[in-house]
């Protein structure tokens, strides 16, 4: 590429003002203004077109699409944590570098993560409802009505212990609760003692023994429908589960199932298995707090990822290993 001529970068969708403007200054930016998610065919001509391409979470960066790459495709420097959307090994195959946005998305989806574990067992959703509905009555407080429970010293299990699973278990120690976790690796004694987090090898004696459950894993082949019907079938009736990971970690025919039959005492779900279509069973149910993949949604956060896409695109372009490149082996 000649050193006067500057790289198309093709960006899916829209992202924060900030960061467009800052593409379309180093790079030949191709934005996509109305936010209308491209279908199949124009990501085709997107991987023929570009040298670097900047798709997000929900693009599907398949075999067949990358079979379609022009050779000058080099670069997939996807907008957000999780590539479970990309096909890292035909990627590799044909010399495609893959990078992520990690670490900027921990606290806000830390954050919301708290929210739900507060939310579902207090029933604040329903609180809400209950005052907007025009026409319910609230006649006033009541020493039996709206009756949750409390999690102050109840057992929260977490699925994943990396970077939101930590940042998880600082908040919810704060609330008093009390920490376990299943990973696929076990973290530092040093990590432990200051989370005062048990370690359990055993995900189904963990599930067992839990009062709320967080999904903090990410999607890989391993990790789909880790929560099984065989899985779920082991939590407490009085448990809750809260995901603000993937849906494809949890079987969500299964646990609409058990909401809808009283098995499990509810659900805060931030990510749902076939996005954006949503089990009806699910939204239909008073115990169940549904958001609509919104844990990572600050402004903050989505400017920090545009910066670090930045980085990637810039190192990579300047002859360097860009610093948040995908190894299929990390997943």
């Amino acid at each position: 590429m000649p050193a006067s001529k500057k790289p198309i970068v093709i960006v899916t969708r829209k992202l924060p003002e900030a960061v467009e403007t800052r593409m379309c200054e180093l790079f030949d930016a191709r934005l996509n203004v109305g936010d209308i998610p491209m279908s199949h065919a124009e990501l085709g001509q997107a991987v023929k077109a570009a040298d670097v391409l900047v798709p997000t979470v929900t693009d599907r960066i398949d075999r067949s699409l990358l079979s379609q790459a022009g050779p000058q495709l080099k670069l997939i420097a996807n907008f957000g944590t999780g590539v479970d959307n990309i096909d890292l090994d035909t990627a590799r195959v044909r010399g495609i570098i893959v990078t992520n946005t990690p670490g900027v998305l921990t606290e806000d989806t830390a954050d919301m993560t708290m929210a739900l574990i507060l939310a579902v067992p207090r029933r604040l959703a329903e609180g809400t409802a209950q005052l907007k509905d025009p026409h319910r009555h609230w006649p006033g407080w009541s020493p039996t009505w709206m009756l949750g429970h409390r999690i102050w010293g109840k057992r929260l299990g977490i699925i994943g212990m990396g970077r939101i699973g930590q940042a998880v278990a600082r908040r919810a120690k704060a609330f008093g609760l009390q920490i376990h976790y299943h990973n696929r690796r076990r973290v530092s004694e040093e990590t432990e003692h200051e989370l005062e987090a048990t370690y359990w090898e055993s995900l189904d004696q963990m599930l067992a023994r839990m009062d709320i459950i967080s999904v903090n894993c990410p999607h890989t082949p391993a990790t789909y429908h880790l929560l099984s019907a065989r899985r779920l079938k082991l939590l407490k009736p009085s448990s809750y589960i809260v995901n603000t990971a993937r849906g494809e970690v949890i079987d969500e025919n299964e646990l609409a199932r058990m909401v809808e039959a009283g098995q499990i005492a509810g659900a805060g779900l931030d990510v749902f298995e076939n996005e954006p279509a949503i089990n009806p069973k699910l939204l239909a149910s008073d115990r169940v707090v549904a958001l609509p993949h919104m844990g990572s949604a600050t402004i903050e956060g989505r400017i920090d990822m545009g910066e670090k896409v930045i980085i990637n695109i810039k190192t990579f372009l300047d002859g360097h290993n860009p610093p948040d490149r995908v190894h299929p082996a990390m997943f």
